[in-house]
């Protein structure tokens, strides 16, 4: 089968071989239905063109789109923007497109997304972890197409799921100040916790300071996710009765690196007087003073989990459901 993505440099290979298009998917997917003069005509102008037919084109059906539905939070955030990069790139080697959504972290705009595009009738599905509404999960369980949930492995996905422990990133990073001797923590997350993984972070964070002996942790959400909010969250620490913490973990490193930048500006000492963990690792964690030490998502590796899945999924559609653990790292730097 040709799709539309595809079409023009069929047709190119087409035209250079003087004959149809129907000729050229047949030479290329099935050699043998075809007269060895056209099969040779049609070999040597796609590999002069450098054209290649899609290896999953001939496994889709005829009803499916070679589109696969991305639906994510934000762009805005570093962390999906990298993983749908590596996702689109390995798609596209394939010969599949991918078209993108984001809800904002709105469940109503995640619905109307998710319905606008299985109108398209996507050869694949991906979403953003495994907490949704009832409405998304009913689209989910009824989209005729294979699955995918991202960036989450805690619950019960609807098909497969491609991601990391929330939850123990969030123990990860308790037990790193734990370890420091730290025992008065925070853990600081965006507003309201509209983000389902920074509270699945935050509620394990906050299990684990609980069971460790003369040891406390509080929550606090700051204002926003920006370097600013992390910098009127270390005044308000600073001013909480009996004193600073003496360890907090951010929700997002833009939040932590404001935190590092007030602090010195208040001549706090870090880690001295507390100690700093971030979550995500952008670019400049390592060049803060101190440098942040922070969790480090695999966020290519998800988008390159993701992609060779879907296309072994679309390659045979018999193939089971998957659960990959891409896992979290903690890189330990001078704040922690």
């Amino acid at each position: 089968m040709s799709d539309t993505f595809a079409a023009a440099r069929m047709a190119d290979v087409a035209k250079l071989a003087g004959v149809s298009l129907a000729s050229v998917s047949r030479a290329l997917r099935a050699p043998d239905s075809v007269s060895p003069g056209t099969r040779d005509r049609v070999q040597r102008a796609a590999a002069r063109l450098g054209y290649t037919p899609s290896p999953i084109a001939g496994s889709l059906s005829a009803t499916c789109a070679p589109l696969v539905g991305v639906v994510m939070p934000s762009m805005a955030n570093a962390f999906f923007a990298r993983s749908f990069q590596v996702l689109s790139e390995g798609l596209e080697r394939a010969g599949l497109r991918t078209m993108p959504g984001f809800h904002e972290y709105d469940d109503t705009r995640e619905a109307r997304i998710l319905e606008a595009m299985l109108h398209w009738k996507p050869a694949a599905m991906v979403v953003t972890g495994l907490n949704h509404s009832r409405r998304v999960l009913a689209l989910l369980a009824g989209a005729n197409c294979p699955v995918f949930e991202m960036w989450d492995i805690d619950g019960h996905p609807v098909d497969s799921a491609v991601g990391f422990s929330n939850a123990e990133a969030g123990r990860l990073a308790a037990q790193t100040l734990l370890r420091r001797g730290c025992r008065d923590l925070v853990y600081v997350t965006p507003p309201n916790a509209v983000d389902p993984r920074a509270a699945a972070r935050a509620g394990a964070f906050l299990q684990t300071v609980s069971v460790t002996d003369d040891a406390r942790a509080r929550h606090l959400r700051a204002v926003d996710r920006t370097a600013g909010a992390g910098a009127d969250a270390i005044r308000c620490l600073i001013d909480l009765d009996g004193g600073p913490p003496d360890g907090i973990a951010f929700s997002g490193d833009a939040l932590a690196m404001g935190a590092l930048f007030e602090a010195q500006r208040l001549e706090l000492s870090v880690p001295e007087r507390i100690a700093v963990v971030g979550y995500g690792d952008l670019e400049f964690a390592g060049y803060t003073v101190p440098a942040l030490t922070t969790l480090r998502p695999a966020h290519d590796r998800i988008g390159q989990e993701l992609a060779a899945h879907i296309i072994a999924r679309l390659a045979d559609p018999g193939r089971s459901a998957v659960r990959v653990d891409v896992g979290i790292d903690v890189v330990v730097r001078e704040s922690a």
